[in-house]
């Protein structure tokens, strides 16, 4: 069994190897190893379905979870992901200003068109071409954790590395309190 099909739990000692990781999680150690991304796919001990659930569950501040948010453009049915900060709220509006009218993408397109489930949407490994924007402010921090593929599996990452990785532009797309 290589690294790739071993979940890894994160305990105050570090990360420690344990039973097969769920078959989306394993894709996704799978495409971050190919890509040369050394650090390990981790299993949250509770879900991550929610910035808040993921980010208490890993001991980190809610801005530091890369949160995937997917839309469906209305032109063309294409699936959009905007990539945001835990902390932040995305403004649909900002986001429509730069790639075109937005619906809202139900739990089957998600599945059907990114191939993963609500909760555990990666920003890797689309089954399809997705229109991707990453939110300015994950570039204030200096670590993210992103969704692996599952509700309860989580990776590391920085956000040059995330936007390596997607080759998504950076956008200010967060819905900002009016002053």
């Amino acid at each position: 069994m290589n690294y790739q099909d071993m979940m890894h739990t994160e305990t105050s000692s570090g990360i420690h190897a344990g039973a097969p990781l769920p078959d989306s999680a394993r894709r996704v150690a799978g495409l971050l190893a190919a890509l040369g991304h050394e650090r390990p796919v981790v299993m949250l001990p509770g879900t991550g379905k929610t910035s808040a659930e993921a980010a208490a569950g890993l001991g980190c501040d809610i801005a530091q979870i890369a949160k995937s948010i997917v839309f469906r453009r209305l032109s063309d049915d294409a699936p959009v992901m905007v990539v945001a900060s835990g902390a932040n709220r995305v403004d649909e509006t900002k986001v429509a200003a730069i790639v075109g009218a937005l619906g809202r993408a139900d739990a089957k397109f998600v599945k059907q068109r990114i191939g993963y489930a609500i909760g555990g949407v990666c920003p890797i490994g689309h089954l399809e071409k997705t229109v991707m924007l990453l939110d300015e402010d994950l570039f204030r921090l200096d670590s993210l954790w992103a969704a692996a593929g599952h509700p309860h599996a989580v990776f590391k990452l920085t956000p040059r590395e995330l936007q390596a990785m997607t080759g998504a532009p950076v956008a200010d797309v967060a819905l900002r309190e009016a002053a």
